[in-house]
């Protein structure tokens, strides 16, 4: 099976890429040129058979403590017609319920409860639960003050624009709330988004969250479920989170990519971006920077 080394630079690797790409080709005795899809920013190296086990180590080794994803995966299937994605610290930089508790000086507890569940540390419905009855008596005017925080992950608007362009279908599915999925839904072109419902009544928070809660079965329940509509194997597939609760939808998805992920998520999921914004997913695929479908970041 033909396989392809794809390094991909952080803006502090950038600099030096283009001579570790090199080295490294050398290292391994590929014989041809890097193919740039981005020039100083990513590249595909051809593997030769017998290179293949050792090359993804080889590479991190030489590039050390450089700002550079890698990755080694197989040449044929790499573009994918299916996308799944986590929203909050994937598609979005926020995490929108440490948001919301900010408004009640309630974001360091919030926030570290946010961190436990992440790390999978706690059971993510319980601390989903806990967090949410703590907005209890919240005006729902906040939620809408909330949502103007929203900040686009970089790459983000390019990833679902380049995707959909060449015929996938985007799915944005969050252990969040839906008041926030949908302006992103629309502001970035996601097909359809899936996500936790607040309970408002007289105009206040409840403290509540209407059953079924979204959880990490549901988000890999929703990859499995878009990729029979469309008739499509898991393989054809691409799957994007940060969190332990979207650990299930990345083990299953043809590509399942853990980004900027907590370290328990790394530690478990083979292909990992560290370094690079969303655009990375697009290069991982064999997208060449020219090929990128423009959609500015709102």
């Amino acid at each position: 099976m033909g396989m392809i080394l794809t390094l991909i630079a952080g803006a502090r690797g950038r600099s030096s890429l283009p001579h570790l790409a090199v080295e490294i080709a050398a290292t391994l005795g590929i014989r041809s040129e890097p193919n740039w899809l981005a020039r100083g920013e990513a590249c595909d190296l051809i593997l030769e058979a017998a290179n293949q086990g050792s090359a993804e180590a080889t590479a991190r080794t030489l590039i050390k403590d450089v700002a550079i994803d890698v990755l080694v995966q197989p040449i044929r299937g790499r573009r994918k017609q299916l996308l799944v994605a986590d929203l909050e610290s994937t598609i979005i930089e926020n995490e929108m319920l440490d948001e919301l508790a900010e408004f009640l000086g309630l974001r360091d507890e919030v926030s570290e409860i946010t961190r436990q569940a992440m790390n999978g540390e706690i059971d993510f419905a319980a601390a989903l639960t806990a967090r949410v009855a703590l907005l209890a008596g919240m005006k729902a005017a906040r939620l809408d003050e909330a949502a103007t925080r929203i900040r686009i992950m970089p790459g983000a608007a390019a990833l679902v624009a380049t995707m959909r362009a060449h015929g996938a279908y985007a799915a944005l599915v969050s252990g969040g709330f839906s008041v926030f999925t949908a302006p992103v839904r629309e502001a970035l072109g996601f097909d359809v988004a899936i996500a936790n419902e607040l309970i408002v009544e007289n105009g206040r928070l409840t403290g509540r969250v209407r059953a079924p809660i979204v959880t990490r079965e549901t988000k890999l329940a929703t990859l499995k479920a878009h990729a029979a509509e469309r008739g499509l194997p898991l393989a054809a597939s691409l799957a994007v989170g940060d969190g332990a609760n979207d650990l299930p939808m990345l083990k299953a998805a043809g590509l399942g990519v853990a980004f900027h992920a907590k370290p328990v998520v790394a530690a478990e999921v083979p292909a990992r971006i560290d370094h690079g914004d969303l655009t990375a997913l697009l290069y991982l695929q064999g997208y060449r920077q020219s090929d990128f479908v423009e959609r500015p970041n709102p």
